[in-house]
C-alpha cells in the first residue's frame, strides 16, 4: 500500500498509542493536518500559542504515563514551541514535537518561515531529527518514543520537510521495535551496590530520605510509599517530589530548598545518611552541597548516570529505574534503629503544620489560602502551579491528601500552570483539576481559556493577585539590590471580565472572614470558575 510521509507519520502515532496531540497548524504542516483529517481517533486540541503546546503535552504525559505529541509549523510556530520543549527537557518529561519544515531543497537559503530548529532544540533535546526521506520516518517515529520514554525520559523532535510529508513511499516498512546502537539505558541496579545501599540505610541513626521527580516518572510512588514506611526514615522532598506522601504522612517533613519547610531543612542538616532516590539534587533544593559532604555520606539513585555525583558526591552510587530499585531494596533488610530522631522530627512538623498565618485588612494570607483549599480538594485532585511567590506558598503551604502537584520545577517557566492543566484534563476529564497562578503568570497563557471553553472544560483556576511580579520585587528588596524596579503589573484587565468573555464565572475574595465560604462556592460551582484572591504586595514567602 502506498502512503505519504504525513499518512506515515499519522499511521506511526496509532501504531505507538497515541490518542491526543496538541498543535498549532501551518503552512509547512498541512500535509500532516489533512491526514489528520482521516484519523479522528487522534483527538487534536488547538492551542492559542504553540509554546503552550509543550506544556499540554507536558501535562498529558505527567498524569497518563504516555509520551505528550505536538504539532506546529515551521520558524516562529517552531521557535514558540522551544519554551514548551526546554520545559519538559529540564523536568525529564517524555514527549514527541513534530515540526513543519521549509521543502528540503530550499533549505539554508532562509526563504520565508525557514530556521534551524533541530539546532535550535539540540541543548535540550534528548534527540533530533531532520528526516529528508519518507521511507524512514517509520523508524524515525519508532526510534523518537523510545527514546523519548526510556532511561531517563524528555523531549524528541522530528523536523519534516514539507516535501517529505507530500512524497509517495511504496509499501513503507514499521518496525516493531527501536534499535539504536549504543542506547541502552540502565534499568535493574548492581546487587553489590543495593546490598551496600542497605547496610548503611540499617547503620542510620538520622537518616533522610529525599525523594524527587523521577519516583513518579518511575510510577513507583507505591513502592516509595514502601521503601519508606520499612525503613521508618523521615522523608523531604524537593519541588518536583511534592504530592508522593500526603501532607500530614508521619513520614512526610516537607520541601526542602531555599523555599522549603523548615523541618524538612533541619532534617536534612542533621541527618548521618542522605538518601536521593530520582533527583538531581540541584541549587534550589540543597543550597550548599560542599556542606552535606561534608557533613554526611550519601546514596544516590538515579537512572541517569550522568547526574550522580553532578551536585553531590555520593559515597554509593546506584544507578538503575528507580522502580527496579526500590522492588530490589523492598527484598532487603531495611530496619533502622531512629526512633527518637523521627519523634523529633514529627514533633517539630506538628508545629509547623499548625502554625498561624499573617492577617493583613483588605487582603487573605496566600499561606492560609493554600492550606484550606487543600484540605477541601480530594485525594485524587491535580493541582498545577505555576512559578513565581504563587508556586512558593502553594509548595510550602498547600495541603495534599494525595493526588498529584504540578509544576514548572526545573526551567521555571510562567504561564505552565494553565496549559498543563488543559493536558491533565484532556488526559483525564474526571479529575479534580485546580491551577494556581499569579497575575503575573496568567497574563502569560490567558489565552489558553478558550482551550478550556471549546472543550467545555470543569477546571478551578486560583489567581494570586498582587498588581507586582511578587517573587522578583522580593528579591529586590533585599541587598545588594536597592528596591523595586519594573515589577508592577499596571495595566492588568480587570480578570474577572476576562473571564466572563469565555464564559467562565469568578469570585472576588480580599479578607480572611471571606475566605472559607468563597472556597466551597468556588470548588462547588459546576464547570470552570476563577477565583481572584488579593494579596497584599508586600507579603512575601517567609510569610
Amino acid at each position: 500500500m502506498n502512503m505519504t510521509g504525513a499518512q506515515i507519520i499519522v499511521k506511526s502515532l496509532l501504531l505507538e498509542g497515541v490518542e491526543r496531540i496538541f498543535g498549532y497548524a501551518g503552512a509547512t504542516i498541512c500535509p500532516l493536518a489533512d491526514a489528520l483529517r482521516a484519523a479522528p481517533q487522534l483527538g487534536y486540541t488547538l492551542v492559542r500559542n504553540e509554546q503552550n503546546a509543550g506544556h499540554m503535552a507536558s501535562g498529558y504525559a505527567r498524569v497518563s504515563g504516555k509520551t505528550g505529541v505536538c504539532i506546529v509549523t515551521s520558524g516562529p510556530g517552531a521557535t514558540n514551541l522551544l519554551t514548551g520543549i526546554a520545559t519538559a527537557y529540564m523536568d525529564s518529561i517524555p514527549m514527541v514535537a513534530i515540526t513543519g519544515q521549509v521543502p528540503s531543497h530550499l533549505l539554508g537559503r532562509d526563504i520565508f518561515q525557514e530556521v534551524d530548529i533541530t539546532g535550535a532544540a539540540t541543548p535540550f533535546t534528548k534527540h533530533t531529527y531532520l528526516v529528508k526521506d519518507a521511507a524512514q520516518l517509520p523508524r524515525v517515529l519508532k526510534e523518537a518514543f523510545y527514546i523519548a520514554s526510556s532511561g531517563r525520559p524528555g523531549p524528541v523532535l522530528i523536523d519534516v520537510p514539507i516535501d517529505v510529508q507530500e512524497h509517495m513511499v511504496p509499501d513503507p516498512v514499521f518496525p516493531d521495535a527501536a534499535q539504536i546502537r549504543g542506547y541502552n539505558p540502565s534499568v535493574k541496579g548492581n546487587d553489590k551496590q543495593i546490598s551496600h545501599v542497605a547496610e548503611a540505610i540499617r547503620r542510620a541513626e538520622r537518616p533522610v530520605i529525599c525523594a524527587g521527580g523521577g519516583v513518579f516518572l518511575a510510577h513507583a510512588e507505591l513502592d516509595f510509599e514502601t521503601f519508606a514506611a520499612r525503613a521508618r526514615a523521615p522523608v523531604v522532598t524537593t519541588m518536583m517530589g511534592l504530592s508522593l506522601l500526603p501532607t500530614d504522612h508521619p513520614l512526610n517533613m516537607g520541601m526542602i530548598g531555599a523555599h522549603g519547610n523548615v523541618c524538612a531543612n533541619k532534617a536534612l542538616a542533621k541527618s548521618d545518611l542522605l538518601i536521593m532516590i530520582g533527583t538531581r539534587a540541584a541549587d534550589r533544593a540543597i543550597l550548599s552541597p560542599g556542606e552535606i559532604q561534608r557533613r554526611m555520606p550519601s546514596i544516590h539513585i538515579d537512572v541517569d548516570p550522568a547526574e550522580i555525583g553532578k551536585n553531590i558526591q555520593t559515597e554509593i552510587p546506584l544507578v538503575g529505574d528507580v522502580g527496579a530499585i526500590l522492588t530490589q531494596l523492598l527484598r532487603q533488610d531495611l530496619a533502622t534503629n531512629c526512633g527518637p530522631w523521627l519523634t523529633a522530627l514529627q514533633e517539630r512538623r506538628r508545629q509547623e503544620l499548625d502554625r498561624a498565618y499573617p492577617v493583613r485588612a483588605g487582603s487573605v494570607s496566600p499561606g492560609r489560602l493554600m492550606r484550606l483549599l487543600g484540605q477541601r480538594l480530594s485525594d485524587k485532585a491535580a493541582v498545577c502551579v505555576d512559578v513565581g511567590q504563587n508556586q512558593i506558598w502553594a509548595c510550602k503551604h498547600l495541603w495534599l491528601r494525595g493526588g498529584r502537584l504540578l509544576t514548572s520545577g526545573g526551567l521555571g517557566t510562567m504561564g505552565y500552570a494553565l496549559p498543563a492543566a488543559v493536558g491533565v484534563k484532556t488526559a483525564q476529564p474526571d479529575r479534580q483539576t485546580v491551577v494556581i497562578c499569579g497575575d503575573g503568570s496568567f497574563q502569560m497563557s490567558m489565552n489558553e481559556l478558550a482551550a478550556v471553553r471549546a472543550a467545555g472544560m470543569d477546571l478551578k483556576i486560583v489567581l494570586i493577585q498582587n498588581g507586582v511580579l511578587g517573587l522578583v520585587r522580593q528579591i529586590q528588596d533585599t541587598p545588594p539590590y536597592h528596591g523595586p524596579f519594573g515589577v508592577a503589573l499596571d495595566g492588568s484587565p480587570d480578570f474577572s471580565v476576562i473571564a466572563q468573555a469565555y464564559g467562565i464565572p469568578s469570585i472576588v475574595v480580599s479578607e480572611e472572614d471571606q475566605m472559607e465560604p468563597a472556597l466551597d462556592r468556588f470548588l462547588g460551582k459546576k464547570g470552570s470558575c476563577l477565583l481572584i484572591a488579593r494579596v497584599d504586595p508586600a507579603a512575601t514567602t517567609n510569610d
